[in-house]
């Protein structure tokens, strides 16, 4: 009788579950692995495929390398299966040694501001969703405002901006669908207004994306003097990071731009503090405090406010993490509560060292650590955790699972009616998008419902069937 393989259940089917899999296979151990990734949405990727600009294909170049791991064959994929509605814990810890919850931060961290919640106030991560083609979010979007503001100096600012202030044209030979494509062309935008609370030295955005910004056709990009000052500890930030040099050097070359006449404008303001969102039944404005530099690179307020005529607020302070069923949630920094990737038994993230942990569940990404760095800090997470799920093991601390048959997972899940996706559905979806592309001249056209998405990665299980009978 063969030996019953480690079984692994991953939550999460973005780069951090992909990279915790991929870490997994090839971590040192002399264990049998049996590894599924489990997604609520019919295709993977996650952020890489819902958070990322469409005109940014060199990042959307991520995709290639999480899909030659996926290839090789020896990592299962379920699509279209939610967390706790489709399948819980308890289902999960009977048919698996670990469990790794890895489902990200993509909802908008709340901003607590008068006129918030106006009509015409939107969520950045909406708007980003939207743009996308995610298949959980309506397919049309209000883009009646003329003057426009951004909250927010990083780099999903620096997206919205970009795709508010460039023409629908020169998006077109993206993988947009129809109806953001007709969207964008309607949009009656004039001015775009980036708001920044601290100096241009603290700006979060990267070199290549604040470039980027300034290659943008029949767009004036306009930054005001006045909002230009470093202090000792922004000279200091420019001197000991190549990053922070590049990026006030793009900002100093944009400064001695002379506007050309564009049809819009993109304005970087530094030094400005949002206090009040104005308006009564919808947006008509928005007021900020002016900052002053501290000399340590901080900001303070200087009691002097200007209001601006702005007819919508886009607020991109950042992502926030989704508190799961069956799970303790640290609500103050939207994360599992966990130690170094090991759940525990606790609301207060600031006593997970000496909380209760709760045997075979573990996280990893953003929602371990919350939504700050990049790629390699995602792969970092992936290691940390996957070392204490060996330790664990090797330790005895994990529970054998009732059902550890790689079967079992499967005949739950058509037991229970779930219309679940597999790899290769993901492979026809990317042919149908493909050939949607390819009838216009585009790489890709994106299918954004999930209807439609479905029924694309049946399709050819669908014919299969068809020709049986």
């Amino acid at each position: 009788m063969p030996a019953i393989p480690f079984r692994v259940a991953i939550i999460g089917a973005g780069p951090a579950g992909i990279y915790a899999a991929d870490l997994l296979t090839k971590a040192e151990h002399d264990l049998e692995l049996s590894i599924d990734l489990f997604e609520r949405l019919p295709s993977p990727f996650g952020l890489v495929r819902y958070g990322v600009a469409p005109d940014h294909p060199r990042i959307k170049g991520i995709i290639n390398a999480l899909i030659k791991v996926l290839d090789r064959g020896d990592i299962r994929l379920f699509g279209n299966v939610e967390y706790g509605a489709d399948i819980s814990l308890g289902e999960l810890t009977d048919r698996y040694d670990a469990v790794i919850f890895s489902t990200g931060c993509f909802i908008d961290a709340p901003l607590t501001l008068p006129g918030v919640d106006l009509p015409g106030s939107y969520g950045a991560a909406d708007f980003v969703n939207w743009y996308d083609a995610h298949p959980d979010v309506p397919q049309t979007w209000p883009l009646e405002a003329e003057k426009v503001a951004v909250l927010g100096n990083g780099n999903v600012a620096l997206d919205v901006a970009r795709v508010l202030a460039k023409q629908a044209d020169d998006l077109h030979t993206t993988e947009i669908p129809d109806h953001v494509y007709e969207g964008l062309k309607s949009s009656k935008v004039t001015d775009v207004h980036v708001f920044g609370r601290r100096g241009p030295a603290q700006a979060k955005f990267t070199p290549l994306e604040l470039r980027e910004l300034g290659q943008v056709a029949d767009v004036d990009i306009i930054v005001y003097p006045e909002d230009y000052e470093f202090d000792q500890g922004s000279l200091d930030a420019i001197e000991s990071s190549n990053q922070v040099k590049q990026v006030t050097k793009t900002l100093t070359d944009f400064a001695m731009r002379e506007e050309t006449g564009a049809k819009r404008r993109l304005h970087l303001h530094f030094l400005h503090a949002p206090v009040v969102i104005l308006g009564e039944d919808r947006v008509t404005g928005l007021r900020t405090e002016r900052q002053e530099l501290d000399g340590n690179g901080g900001v303070t307020g200087t009691g002097q406010f200007h209001d601006w005529d702005i007819d919508a607020v886009y607020r991109a302070i950042g992502y926030a993490g989704t508190q799961l069923p069956q799970l303790p949630f640290n609500e103050a920094k939207k994360v599992i509560t966990n130690h170094e990737g090991r759940v525990v038994d606790a609301e207060d993230q600031g006593q997970a060292a000496e909380a209760d942990v709760i045997p075979g569940v573990y996280t990893t990404g953003w929602i371990k650590r919350g939504p700050v760095g990049l790629i390699g800090h995602t792969k970092g997470d992936a290691l940390e955790t996957i070392g204490h799920i060996l330790d664990d093991q090797a330790a005895g601390a994990l529970t054998e699972p009732l059902y550890p048959e790689e079967s079992s997972i499967v005949e739950l899940l058509e037991s229970k009616g779930v219309d679940f996706t597999d790899w290769e559905g993901y492979h026809r979806l990317e042919a149908a998008e493909k050939a949607l592309g390819e009838a216009e001249g585009r790489e890709r056209v994106k299918i954004s419902t999930r209807e439609a998405m479905l029924a694309e990665a049946r399709a050819r299980l669908t014919a299969e069937a068809s020709a049986g009978s």
